[in-house]
């Protein structure tokens, strides 16, 4: 039984798993928030443009 606890005790493979999810969860996170600013960018860029298109259309 002393020997298991020594084992468990020394034992990091649970704690690397967790470092790797919690650094996993981090770049999903910062990949969400980039898409929403390039979203919102792109879409507000395109309608500019298309603003402009349709300025030049009813001349």
């Amino acid at each position: 039984m002393m020997n298991f606890i020594k084992n468990f005790r020394n034992d990091e493979d649970g704690a690397v798993t967790v470092d790797w999810v919690v650094l996993t969860a981090a770049v999903v996170g910062l990949a969400i928030a980039a898409y929403g600013a390039i979203e919102t960018q792109t879409q507000a860029l395109a309608d500019a443009a298309a603003t402009n298109i349709e300025g030049e259309l009813t001349k």
